[in-house]
């Protein structure tokens, strides 16, 4: 079973790059030297610049992004009458939104451009809104509210009976099928009967011996993902570790963490050709977060289901990334990594020249790794969360979307990076520092992306 992108996803994921416009021609927001990764190479553990964790006052760090009403109390203890006004716009706009989003989606079919528009200006954080949306835009819901019900418990089903068929050891499989045996079969025994003796062991078949070293052999195969899995449980104890909801012995990191392994060992499996590559799981996070901490408790019971279901989505939009084979092909990450240079070209020639020739800091140095994770190592938790609203309400595509943004990212530390040379630059760009994400995302939407003329 290859990594196939499904029909409703590639609405989502045209495959197109141009700047956006709705109907009436108006523009929108989202148009217009050898570093593959390899299995069992470490990266280097990155604390992304400015991130905190969200603490009590007691400082207790529980892990999780407060909600929007949490955010409201907060902020009216420590704020000042002067910006009291301010604030109060604030929540009234994030309001109305709140409500323009509820609304749209207890619609019987969703406008689906409407809703590509709500998101890109932010999702809520907290209750069911966010998990909902993601899932309509990366098609795993479809648009027809009378649908989702039905879709959500056949995948949910299909990916419980995928996992067992495919995670479960070789030992567990041969007990099953022997319980499977028609008991009719089974001959009685002869208690007059000398059983003086040996005792009868239970046959086992050349294939289900562990070994058969055999290509063909269930333990051979079983085996061979042995490395991987201790490499994703590696990877996983690193995964945000600031965040009680992947770290930590609790009963809630352990479930969690569980779920992450079973996702991206069961990718791995299914995809023989791109396995498990380290910085899946930093991609995975996002989804499951969102999913399983949904107010649906439902929802949230099935958000392995769900998040895997999604995961496999979004890698559909940059899986030849991951594959060190296609780094070289118009698909492969050096001609994605060109792409951003160009962009950049095209809307600041002046850094694109300093970067380039000047300073000698090419994109792969910074960008690789911004690129393949989606902005997962270079932002806290809860940007991550409002940047991935963009990236997948984006009508042209994730890449898109991914490439305006790290191209912003340039733009917003142009002075800096004007004034650095080869190591304060790549120092800057590998460490990214704090800055205003509305102001860096609306940057990105203002950028042309056509590179045709040039």
């Amino acid at each position: 079973m290859m990594l196939k992108l499904p029909e409703k996803a590639k609405r989502v994921f045209p495959n197109r790059v141009a700047r956006a416009r709705n109907k009436d021609g108006e523009v929108v927001c989202g148009g217009g030297a050898d570093s593959g990764f390899e299995f069992g190479e470490e990266l280097e553990t990155i604390q992304p610049n400015g991130f905190e964790s969200q603490k009590g006052s007691d400082g207790d760090d529980d892990g999780e992004i407060e909600s929007e009403t949490e955010a409201r109390v907060r902020h009216e203890k420590e704020g000042s009458v002067s910006s009291g006004s301010v604030r109060i716009s604030d929540v009234l706009a994030a309001d109305e939104k709140r409500s323009d989003l509820e609304f749209e989606l207890s619609q019987r079919e969703i406008n689906f451009e409407k809703l590509q528009r709500i998101a890109s200006t932010g999702l809520p954080d907290g209750g069911s809104l966010r998990a909902t949306t993601w899932k309509l835009l990366l098609g795993y819901l479809s648009p027809n509210h009378d649908l989702w019900e039905k879709e959500l418990a056949e995948n949910r089903s299909k990916y419980a009976k995928l996992k067992e068929e495919t995670l479960i050891s070789p030992s567990v499989l041969t007990i099953k099928k022997n319980e499977e045996i028609d008991p009719s079969e089974i001959k009685p025994v002869d208690l007059n009967a000398n059983i003086a003796g040996p005792l009868r062991r239970r046959k086992v078949s050349h294939d289900d011996h562990p070994l058969n070293l055999g290509t063909s052999s269930v333990w051979h195969q079983y085996f061979q993902y042995t490395e991987i899995a201790e490499q994703i449980d590696r990877d996983l104890q690193r995964t945000h570790p600031d965040m009680k909801f992947f770290s930590g012995e609790t009963s809630l990191s352990r479930k969690n963490r569980e779920s992450m392994r079973n996702i991206l060992l069961l990718f791995a499996k299914l995809n023989p050709a791109i396995r498990y590559v380290q910085g899946m799981n930093e991609v995975l996070a996002p989804l499951i977060y969102v999913f399983s901490t949904d107010t649906d408790e439902q929802n949230a019971a099935n958000a392995e289901a769900d998040s895997f279901a999604c995961f496999v989505r979004i890698l559909s939009d940059s899986v030849d990334h991951f594959c060190q084979q296609l780094d070289n092909s118009p698909a492969g990450i050096h001609a994605t990594l060109s792409r951003l240079s160009d962009i950049l070209r095209v809307n600041d020639e002046e850094l694109w020249r300093h970067l380039e020739y000047t300073t000698k800091v090419n994109p792969q140095f910074y960008a690789f790794r911004w690129i393949t994770l989606l902005l997962t190592q270079e932002f806290d938790f809860r940007s991550i969360l409002r940047i991935w609203d963009s990236l997948l309400s984006n009508p042209f595509g994730i890449q898109d979307m991914l490439l305006r943004i790290c191209c912003a990212m340039l733009l917003c530390v142009k002075s800096r990076l004007l004034s650095g040379d080869f190591i304060a630059n790549l120092k800057l760009l590998q460490h990214y520092p704090d800055v205003n994400l509305e102001h860096l995302l609306q940057v990105a939407c203002d950028l042309t992306t056509d590179t045709s003329n040039e």
